[in-house]
């Protein structure tokens, strides 16, 4: 256990914040800095920069092993192992400061203002009880504070979107890329990125190493332990690490009044608090709350709906590499998108499915990544001549178009506990159920067939479906959905539940529908905009006495 920023002390911590990735430090720092008692509970720890795999001549090995992106790989002492045995996606989640910020890839789209009201427009799903205007302003607080790259004046967004630095460079990839979209008469548009591309105090320009995802030496990508906890400390914030939280607590009330934690050594502690804030991310959160039980929670905390774990959606993912003649300098990053397109993510039900998809051109850093496009070969046709043939022939002269597809919610994908698996401290680990419906499954060979297309219209001389799944779980939202009926939804539309009025959920678990892009920025504009609204709305806000 580690404790930085404010010391704590017998005082009631006025928020208890539980995990300290992108919600939860955007959370503490809006709060500290405005003057609010502030304690975050944080299962992993810190990580060093300069023990990020990334810059490091074994970063193939490392990557596959205790710094891998699955937890269930990786077996580090502040994971949970998660059981997938009825799923057809794993979650791939990092526990320490940052959270999976760690571990993204940094690609920083907005939600479009159509996603917010799928049943509305379309006749799908649920509208959430918010709008893209509404949150609006979030988006672009958070691209200040979190150093956001981009290119001003995107088709597909309303024109008031602006941000703070330049673009990355597109590439050689994002150019060719852009050759076979222009054919074809196809958006796309350079990437935006919560990737800095000018100097910043302790954080560097962008490199284009293209091996985000292992971590960025430079700083330069907006991971939250550099982007945000540090403003979060010197606000006062206090950051516990290495705390295990096994449960919410409640009074006689049902008031939530902290959390039960235990440290490296296995010792229990109690952290007291006015308010508690959960963000544990779509699996850790409900697994959290269904611990949580209680003669007036029986069936887990804030879950009267019964839709506490519910409605898991994970963005299914599929890439079509494509190989060209020339030198593309494909190893140059950034990794997530040299250049992205939004021209199949509205809803267009003469397709033969529901909604839509974000495509990415995606670089490839070295040759592991490009064997692994062909991990689906035989062995003896990826290894030895064989694949060094394949590295030959595709290294720098290959991208990937990837697209992530909008999976509706479906009650019937879930998050419960396991009934086998527990972690380190023998605490019920949590099980995923989940299964790609008929619609996504349509979906995705849809998509794959207009990427070969794409590729091809480009000159690909060779192109290949890359079949990813089921190691793309990035993106776990849905299962504490937010909604104004407290019969179908688990928190109002700032994130407070319906059932505990001083307990919060501020992480992807409050998402009522998925989009088909990446979520973390509507994540912490979500953040943001309940945190400030909590603190306007303070002199009614119940706490236990």
């Amino acid at each position: 256990m580690t404790a930085v920023g404010q010391p704590p002390d017998d005082r009631v911590t006025d928020v208890l914040i539980i995990g300290a990735g992108p919600s939860g430090a955007t959370s503490a720092r809006i709060l500290a800095e405005s003057g609010y008692r502030v304690t975050c509970l944080e299962q992993g720890g810190w990580v060093n920069r300069i023990d990020y795999p990334s810059d490091k001549l074994e970063r193939d090995v490392l990557c596959a092993s205790s710094w891998s992106i699955d937890p269930n790989v990786r077996q580090g002492a502040w994971d949970y192992p998660c059981d997938v045995s009825e799923s057809d996606m794993h979650p791939l989640n990092f526990n320490g400061v940052g959270g999976s910020s760690m571990f993204f890839g940094a690609e920083w789209p907005r939600f479009v203002p159509s996603d917010f009201k799928v049943r509305s427009l379309y006749g799908l799903a649920d509208d959430w009880p918010l709008t893209y205007e509404e949150l609006e302003p979030y988006y672009t607080l958070l691209d200040e504070m979190v150093g956001v790259s981009g290119r001003p004046g995107d088709p597909a967004y309303p024109p008031t979107v602006e941000l703070p630095m330049p673009e990355a460079p597109i590439g050689r990839i994002g150019v060719k890329a852009a050759e076979g979209m222009n054919k074809l008469g196809w958006h796309w548009w350079p990437a935006t990125q919560a990737i800095m591309t000018r100097t910043h105090g302790d954080r560097g320009a962008c490199a284009r190493r293209g091996m985000c995802m292992s971590g960025c030496p430079e700083g330069a990508k907006g991971a939250f332990d550099v982007a945000m906890w540090p403003a979060a400390l010197a606000a006062g914030a206090t950051l516990i690490t290495e705390a295990r939280v096994r449960e919410i607590t409640v009074d006689k009330a049902g008031l939530a009044n902290g959390a039960t934690w235990i440290d490296t050594d296995g010792r229990e502690h109690h952290e007291a608090a006015s308010i508690v804030i959960v963000c544990a991310n779509g699996v850790g959160t409900p697994r959290l709350l269904q611990l949580s039980t209680s003669v007036l929670f029986p069936d887990g905390l804030a879950n009267s709906s019964g839709l506490v774990g519910k409605n898991l959606m994970m963005h299914p993912f599929v890439g079509v590499l494509g190989v060209y003649e020339e030198q593309l300098e494909s190893w140059l990053g950034p990794f997530g998108a040299n250049l992205y397109s939004l021209q199949f993510a509205e809803t267009d039900l003469s397709r033969g499915f529901a909604r839509g998809a974000k495509w990415s051109a995606m670089a490839i850093p070295g040759p592991m990544e490009l064997l692994a496009k062909y991990a689906d070969l035989p062995i003896a046709e990826r290894t030895g001549a064989a694949g060094q043939a394949l590295v030959e022939r595709g290294l720098g002269r290959a991208f990937e178009w990837a697209a992530s597809i909008e999976d509706l919610p479906d009650e019937s994908n879930t998050v419960t506990l396991s009934p086998d698996l527990v972690d380190g401290s023998g605490i019920p680990a949590p099980k995923l159920t989940y299964r790609l419906s008929e619609d996504s499954i349509r979906n995705l060979d849809w998509n794959v067939e207009r990427m070969h297309e794409a590729h091809r219209a480009a000159g690909a001389i060779e192109t290949k479906t890359v079949p990813w799944m089921p190691a793309v779980g990035w993106h776990m939202l849905g299962t504490a959905r937010c909604g104004s009926d407290p019969l179908t939804s688990v928190v109002d539309g700032y994130g407070r539940s319906h059932d505990v009025p001083n307990l919060f959920v501020l992480d992807g678990s409050v998402f009522v529908t998925s989009s088909s892009v990446n979520p973390t920025s509507t994540v912490v504009a979500f953040a943001a905009r309940a945190v400030e609204h909590l603190m306007e709305t303070a002199g009614n806000q119940k706490v236990p006495v």
